[in-house]
């Protein structure tokens, strides 16, 4: 009998690591499983990444994939009540879920997502335009989240930043771009509570420099946006000079206050600087070169 569940076992991790070269090409993928009931269960239990494309045949394929770790709903519009099946049927392996775009979601379906999948480690809710403060008190729940996409969520405000600063104390990249109603307040909580940030994306916020001392602070910050702040001007670069020396990755693409004054105080206060996103900085190309650094740019300018 023991020697009969070994075999068992081998065969089935054999089809496993046959999945694994077919991982390219789902139509191969879905050749494997039509070829008897034995490869389709294989193909089920191994596929752990899916990208569901019509709501109506959801339910089917939370039946026929019952392991799947990364789920893209982006594509596929979903509501609370559905979201609530996703998190009861994934509770235990699910960890990145992508519901950019979701224009039917409340918070009541983001709580249940984040009480029965405690794994979760990214979620993705861009461009979720219905998003509220409620929301992201929702999402605040979710202490191990590392991972966090909350661009043009235009309702959430430093109150709901606040709430995520205060429950997602692992955050290591957080996206705010175009959240309107974001300013010095809520960036600062971030940066103040979410001491392990290494990705942060400010693009088009109303912040001013009261909230960069705390950003440069941040101890492991490598990728920092600042496109479209039209607040951020030469001084405080320098305050990048006295803070922190970790950042690899600046974004300053139309930053009209960004002028040549204030490339020396970032050669010498961000040390491991490699990339300078200038673009529609007039002038600031060649002259970022001449002091060691080398811009990514638009061709066009």
């Amino acid at each position: 009998m023991v020697n009969t569940l070994k075999s068992t076992d081998d065969f089935e991790l054999a089809l496993f690591l046959i999945l694994e070269y077919l991982d390219e090409n789902p139509f191969d993928k879905k050749s494997f499983s039509l070829v008897c009931k034995t490869f389709h269960k294989a193909e089920s239990r191994h596929r752990n990444v899916l990208r569901p494309m019509r709501p109506k045949l959801l339910i089917n394929i939370i039946n026929r994939y019952p392991y799947v770790t990364h789920l893209n709903l982006s594509s596929c519009p979903i509501t609370d009540d559905s979201l609530d099946v996703i998190s009861n049927a994934y509770m235990s392996c699910l960890r990145s879920i992508n519901l950019s775009r979701s224009r039917f979601l409340s918070h009541t379906g983001l709580s249940n997502l984040v009480v029965n999948c405690q794994y979760l480690v990214e979620i993705d809710l861009s461009g979720a335009t219905k998003l509220t403060d409620l929301g992201a008190l929702a999402i605040s729940k979710a202490s191990n989240l590392e991972k966090l996409w909350l661009a043009a969520c235009k309702l959430i405000t430093d109150v709901g930043i606040g709430y995520i600063a205060d429950g997602c104390r692992k955050l290591k990249l957080i996206d705010l771009r175009w959240c309107l109603d974001v300013g010095d307040l809520g960036v600062g909580l971030i940066a103040v509570k979410c001491k392990e940030i290494r990705s942060l994306d400010l693009s088009y916020l109303n912040i001013t420099n009261k909230c960069l001392p705390s950003i440069f602070q941040l101890k492991y910050l490598e990728d920092l946006t600042f496109e479209g702040c039209l607040s951020i001007d030469d001084d405080d670069l320098e305050t990048l000079e006295r803070g922190r020396k970790s950042i690899k990755t600046l974004n300053l693409t139309n930053c009209e206050n960004v002028s040549l004054s204030g490339l020396p105080f970032l050669t010498s206060g961000a040390a491991c600087l490699s990339y300078l996103n200038l673009t529609n900085g007039s002038g600031l190309r060649s002259s970022a070169v001449a002091y060691g650094i080398y811009p990514i740019c638009n061709p066009s300018n």
